[in-house]
């Protein structure tokens, strides 16, 4: 009797334990999904955040710059606009005491992974410096400075030379002249304000021996330049540079009268982001889901036949 008694009690043991190790399972496995689903959505709030359609009602022109000004009123360290014709850049340029607040800081002046487009705190706001630098978060979808790389390839550099700096209250045309990959460390490049004739023209021959693609415009140590710099994803601290030339000409978007014939280019553009990256949000978010009841699934079916 004591042992039938033993094995009964060994039995309804063996069943607690089963259950508390089916419960421990099913909750890991939902916390995995949870956070896998929250993630993903997450991390698709930092590229809307990024994305340069969310301050485009703010965005300055010849005939008004009432909304411009609006932005500065919610932030007074935005001080200009910078445009990239043939890509996404098109984002207002703030300035800080230092060069890591708006690393993480968006240009409303609110917390942002995403941070801002900004131009280095030794470079003066009216850009009459020799050369500045400005700094910009290498990110997926086209998003902040994340097509810089993509300067890497001789057609995507040789059909994209101009752009647009508003600053001072109008607008000034840039001419991108060279694409550059080097180092966070290349004290040679990172120097913004180089001053000295001599200085300068080192610099300048230094940024087009390094240059992978340079465009014979006739630089000199009479023009003031501008670095547009990010993170490449090639090298560890590795960093992508696309250098313009500021002047007082301003020059038409061709890109604007070109959408159609340039959609083939842009969509072989987006494809570097991989299958996951062009599935929709509502998909990537479901798929946890899925797999969640799947594998529910295939538990339960090994308990019953246990």
């Amino acid at each position: 009797m004591a042992i039938v008694k033993a094995k009964k009690a060994g039995r309804v043991a063996v069943k607690v334990a089963h259950s508390i190790i089916d419960f421990t399972v099913l909750t890991i496995i939902l916390l995995l999904v949870a956070f896998a689903a929250y993630a993903i959505w997450d991390s698709d709030q930092v590229y809307q955040a990024a994305d340069a359609a969310q301050y485009a009602v703010y965005k300055p022109s010849t005939e008004d710059s009432i909304s411009f000004a609006e932005l500065q009123t919610i932030n007074p360290e935005v001080f200009s606009w910078l445009t990239v014709y043939g890509t996404k850049i098109d984002y207002p340029i703030t300035q800080g005491t230092d060069n890591m607040k708006y690393v993480n800081t968006n240009a409303k002046g609110a917390y942002s992974l995403s941070g801002s487009i900004f131009l280095d705190y030794m470079n003066d706001k009216d850009f009459q410096d020799f050369n500045s630098i400005l700094y910009g978060h290498h990110m997926e979808k086209q998003a902040m400075f994340g097509e810089l790389g993509l300067f890497s390839g001789k057609r995507f550099f040789d059909s994209r030379v101009y752009g647009n700096l508003y600053y001072g209250g109008k607008d000034h045309g840039l001419e991108f002249f060279a694409f550059i990959k080097t180092d966070a460390y290349d004290a040679g490049i990172f120097s913004p304000n180089v001053q000295g004739r001599e200085a300068q023209q080192k610099y300048l021959n230094n940024l087009l021996a390094k240059a992978m693609y340079t465009r014979d415009i006739g630089v000199t140590t009479d023009d003031h330049i501008l670095l547009l710099t990010t993170c490449s994803t090639e090298a560890t601290n590795g960093r992508d540079l696309l250098v313009a030339r500021i002047t007082n000409e301003c020059y038409g978007d061709a890109f604007k009268t070109e959408e159609k014939s340039d959609a083939t280019e842009q969509a072989s553009v987006d494809q570097q982001f991989g299958f996951w990256g062009r599935i929709p949000l509502w998909l990537r978010m479901v798929l946890p889901v899925l797999l969640f009841i799947v594998l529910i699934y295939i538990f339960r079916r090994n308990r019953v036949k246990r």
